[in-house]
């Protein structure tokens, strides 16, 4: 008896795993890319910090900005 009823709640434990992962994964996946002018913050700070050289801001600035055009 004890048996059975470790069987019958392991399934029931494994319907609602299955279910809960079939409803989860219907959704529209939303695209978070920054906005250019995140970006250009993001950059201007890296610069302000020292993570990139004034001539690669300059450089990296160019291409975010063409690559919304």
């Amino acid at each position: 008896m004890k048996k059975i009823i470790s069987v019958l709640l392991v399934i029931a434990l494994l319907a609602t795993m299955v279910s809960c992962i079939a409803v989860g994964s219907g959704g529209k996946k939303v695209d978070n890319q920054p906005t250019l002018g995140q970006q250009l913050i993001d950059l201007k700070k890296a610069r302000d910090e020292g993570a990139v050289s004034a001539q690669e801001y300059a450089e990296l600035r160019e291409k975010l900005k063409k690559s919304y055009d």
